[in-house]
């Protein structure tokens, strides 16, 4: 299936110059989201996830799937004063100023074995904040999962370290 043929493309938002990539018009086809979430969970299912955690907002929709298809719990990582219990804080840096994610410090059991799960990877900024949380919980980062990746940014260099996988790529804007 080319998912590519099912994400909008709208250019100029949020900003001019900028092509962004809308999956909302492949998360309303219920074979695309079928073969989303099975494709990523074909990668996952030899290594022995314990729990997924996904990436406010979009990551929660495969997430909380491929959570369900694994049999294992989802973890929600979330923008900041959106998580009601004890929280770890990390904040990253954006294009100008930095922004912050949080974690409830009980959701990640030292040794849980974790799938992270985001919509996109365009600098690897949130991805790499979200793993320092989930490693600071003892965690260990068994795979990143992006639907779509935006490779000509090269947010992998800042996920090096970890086993990276992505459905959908697009090299230029």
């Amino acid at each position: 299936m080319d998912l590519k043929n099912f994400i909008r493309n709208v250019p100029d938002f949020p900003k001019k110059g900028i092509m962004f990539r809308d999956i909302t018009t492949l998360i309303k086809n219920p074979d695309a989201i079928k073969f989303v979430s099975n494709e990523i969970c074909k990668v996952a299912k030899d290594l022995g996830i314990t729990k997924v955690a996904g990436i406010e907002s979009r990551g929660f929709i495969f997430g909380a799937i491929i959570a369900e298809k694994l049999n294992v719990g989802f973890v929600p990582i979330r923008k900041p004063n959106k998580l009601p219990s004890e929280k770890l804080t990390e904040t990253y840096e954006l294009e100008y100023g930095v922004d912050a994610i949080e974690i409830h410090k009980d959701a990640i059991e030292p040794g849980d074995k974790v799938l992270l799960h985001d919509d996109l990877l365009a600098t690897g900024g949130t991805a790499k904040a979200a793993c320092n949380l989930i490693e600071k919980l003892g965690g260990e980062i068994k795979l990143v999962s992006f639907l779509v990746e935006l490779s000509f940014i090269n947010g992998r260099t800042k996920l090096s370290k970890y086993n990276i996988h992505s459905l959908v790529d697009y090299d230029s804007e």
